[in-house]
């Protein structure tokens, strides 16, 4: 409603009347919809469809309007006032949406577990991709593998962290222990990890690579131009997850759901215990 109104306002000027800004039938905010929304996003870029309905069929809309109309009106008259800065303060709150939102696991009875484990890795793809500089997959992975192992070991204590805390300052020798093997989760393995792996080695440990598909390959290559790649483990992320997730589901198609919902329970705790975004969240459907 509000960038339907703030657009209505920069093309026809203030004041508006917001009598006039009603359907015939007095029911809806005139020219509230998902195309009218989405043609306004587009212009900063923005593609997501923020609402289906575009906010038609919500009783507060019209109500709402009227409140917003009137406090346009009463801010037009300040000197500084400017339609633009408004719209663009709507679009951030739009963007911040988003990025709140919790990433989505679909789980079709359909699809293998290794297809809904990979739209969850597609979807943060996306997200991180519009978010230069974020580190969305590589936070998922690595707190999934997390999730994981606490599902495996209930009883035992799991040490987590926030994705971008680095290993140096905290002592640590990979982002997880377990036993003598030590667990490096990774999108883009570089010769920086490979060291690690090599320390690791020196001190007695047994490193396992976890990344993606292309990082797999990346990592096997690097690990071979070391001449350790016969000494450590390489693992893409969702065979490291699934060989489990068939064992915890008893090779049972209709356990699959509560499978993944206790895997997602134990990651969303994670987050909220190591992170502070919100939109690393998973939530199934």
């Amino acid at each position: 409603m509000a960038l339907v109104i703030t657009r209505k306002a920069i093309e026809s000027g203030l004041p508006l009347d917001s009598a006039k800004l009603v359907t015939t039938a007095q029911g809806q905010v005139l020219g509230l919809g998902k195309g009218a929304v989405q043609a306004i996003l587009a212009k900063y870029e923005i593609t997501k469809i923020l609402a289906a309905e575009g906010g038609r069929t919500s009783r507060g809309s019209m109500g709402n309007m009227q409140d917003y109309v009137a406090f346009l009106n009463e801010s037009a008259k300040r000197k500084d006032f400017n339609l633009n800065f408004v719209e663009e303060w709507w679009v951030q709150r739009v963007r911040d949406f988003f990025e709140s939102s919790p990433l989505k696991l679909k789980i079709d009875t359909s699809s293998s577990l290794k297809a809904c484990l990979t739209g969850i890795f597609d979807e943060a793809k996306r997200r991180q991709a519009e978010n230069r500089g974020s580190t969305i997959l590589g936070a998922v992975m690595q707190h999934l593998v997390g999730a994981k192992l606490e599902t495996l070991y209930p009883d035992k204590t799991i040490n987590h962290s926030g994705y971008s805390v680095a290993d140096s300052p905290t002592g640590r020798v990979g982002d997880f222990q377990f036993g003598d093997c030590v667990i490096h989760v990774t999108t883009a393995p570089g010769k920086l990890l490979i060291q690690k792996c090599l320390d690791n080695l020196d001190r007695g440990l047994r490193p396992l690579i976890v990344s993606t598909n292309a990082g797999v390959a990346l990592a096997e290559t690097l690990a071979e131009e070391e001449g350790i790649n016969r000494r450590l483990e390489v693992l893409d992320i969702t065979q490291f997850l699934v060989a489990n997730m068939l064992e915890w589901t008893g090779f049972n198609g209709s356990q699959r759901r509560h499978t993944f919902e206790e895997l997602v329970s134990r990651y969303n705790a994670i987050i909220d215990k190591c992170e502070t975004d919100p939109s690393l969240k998973i939530e199934v459907s």
